[in-house]
């Protein structure tokens, strides 16, 4: 079992830049910073002028609101999880089934109030801000890095291009050459890393939204 676990991780590794999975990761990073940054901004402006407004009737609707709005924002996080991490993530109930009640309004939302998943969604949302500078940094970072390494045979000799490594400079083709094989094996990281990113992001989902209720199915 331990071989097979083994050959299988490693055959994962090397087939990283060649599987379809590890470029659906690849826009579940991408797609992490945008979202995170709407869910961060749109979360702290309405909790912000719920919070200042409590004190007349327009507040506790203003955050009622934003905590929909939140629990939606994680639903849709776990299913970005779903479709392009291939994992089994749980999902919130949706608020409309949560606020769905023959009890009344105010029975309604105090199911909604305390259900777990409303204040867990919360941090999946603010979490995911976090989260999103991560991914971009290594997104950005990692592919720069890497198209640098692939491009030295073709501007290596251009003025404007900068092959310093310490005191080594690469001035020729042959060195040239020997900087874009190691821009090859970055690929190989690179995709790696990414894998494991973005498949962190689906635990870090799937833990909060599991918080008070069985793992959805």
């Amino acid at each position: 079992m331990m071989e097979t676990t083994a050959g299988d991780t490693l055959q994962q590794f090397v087939t990283a830049p060649v599987r379809t999975a590890t470029y659906k990761r690849l826009l579940y990073l991408l797609l992490a910073f945008p979202l995170g940054v709407a869910y961060f901004v749109a979360f702290t402006t309405g909790s912000s002028l719920g919070l200042g407004l409590a004190f007349t009737l327009v507040g506790l609707p203003v955050l009622l609101v934003t905590l929909v709005a939140t629990t939606g924002a994680a639903g849709l996080e776990a299913r970005l999880a779903t479709v392009l991490l291939d994992q089994e993530v749980a999902t919130p109930p949706s608020p409309r089934e949560t606020l769905d009640s023959d009890d009344g309004y105010l029975a309604a939302v105090w199911r909604f109030a305390t259900e777990p998943t409303t204040w867990t969604s919360v941090a999946v949302v603010l979490l995911k801000f976090v989260y999103g500078i991560v991914a971009f940094v290594v997104t950005i970072t990692g592919t720069s890095l890497v198209g640098t390494l692939l491009a030295a045979p073709f501007v290596y000799d251009d003025p404007g291009a900068n092959y310093q490594f310490g005191q080594y400079a690469v001035s020729t083709l042959p060195e040239a050459i020997g900087v874009a094989a190691v821009g090859v094996a970055g690929i190989w990281i690179l995709c790696n890393v990414i894998n494991v990113v973005a498949a962190a992001g689906g635990l870090m989902t799937d833990a909060f939204l599991s918080v008070g209720r069985e793992r959805a199915a």
